[in-house]
């Protein structure tokens, strides 16, 4: 997790995103702006039903239906990357630029870390290979510190 992901970035990145739902027509309700602005403080990842569970107390009549719908809504118009490695249950990421992930192998957290992005490596690859590169993904496994404390018991 990077250090310089504070309230300040946090709160761009919602107006940026609300904007994008703006542009692209989308109708921001109570609950939309809700999710968004949980994906985006939410360093962890969260499934539909962590994301549901979080904000039941504010919205009572939410299900975690309506949250799948949001989802699929914010992932329509690439705000929010569905996650599908690791455990069973799709992992919800609001999509920043330039960061990759470090997944635990032990308990599946997915934990961001910020980096350059790797734009030479898409360019290199598209000169060797010939291909139209549209993008690229990293993935860094390892124990997180967390299972690491409790295999060194």
């Amino acid at each position: 997790m990077s250090v310089e992901h504070n309230e300040h970035s946090e709160h761009n990145e919602l107006q940026e995103a609300l904007d994008k739902l703006k542009e692209t027509g989308v109708r921001i309700t109570p609950q939309r702006h809700a999710i968004l602005e949980y994906l985006i403080s939410s360093m962890s990842h969260p499934t539909a039903d962590e994301i549901y569970k979080a904000l039941e107390g504010k919205f009572p009549n939410m299900s975690v239906a309506t949250v799948y719908n949001n989802l699929r809504v914010f992932r329509e118009v690439n705000l929010v990357k569905e996650l599908t490695y690791g455990d069973s249950s799709s992992r919800f990421d609001f999509i920043t630029s330039h960061h990759y992930h470090i997944i635990c192998k032990e308990c599946g957290k997915i934990v961001d870390f910020h980096y350059p992005g790797l734009d030479e490596v898409e360019q290199f690859a598209s000169h060797v290979s010939g291909f139209k590169i549209s993008h690229h993904r990293l993935e860094i496994y390892g124990t997180c510190p967390d299972c690491a404390k409790k295999e060194a018991h």
